[in-house]
């Protein structure tokens, strides 16, 4: 996912399956903002580094341990945003979900401060 836009080279740093060890790419007061109407309970806004890391640890238990990103497409929008397109995978009990999501990155300073997790399950 590396790109030409400092802010595309920011989000490639991130390590989903360890996102303390990518503490440093993210604001101290970052929230993360997920909703999905298939897994409700995974829904909210997750502060800082230890709420984002408590989300990546549910998502992964609601899933069994499979949770797959495989991002698409990746577009640098003005000097704050980044936008990614990803094909996801989650297990849900016998049934392993796949969706498309949008993810949009706010970056300020080089340092992510802000995302917006979109799910677009009605069209998978």
């Amino acid at each position: 996912m590396k790109g030409t836009h400092p802010n595309i080279d920011v989000i490639a740093r991130i390590d989903t399956a360890d996102m303390i060890a990518s503490a440093d790419v993210f604001h101290p007061d970052v929230v993360w903002h997920f909703f999905n109407p298939d897994a409700p309970e995974l829904a909210g806004s997750y502060k800082g580094m230890a709420g984002i890391a408590d989300f990546f640890q549910k998502v992964r238990s609601y899933g069994k341990g499979n949770f797959v990103v495989q991002p698409q497409a990746v577009q640098a929008v003005g000097d704050e945003l980044v936008v990614v397109h990803s094909r996801n995978q989650l297990g849900k009990g016998e049934k392993v979900m796949e969706f498309d999501v949008v993810v949009v990155w706010r970056i300020i300073d080089g340092r992510v401060s802000e995302v917006w997790d979109i799910p677009a399950t009605r069209t998978a």
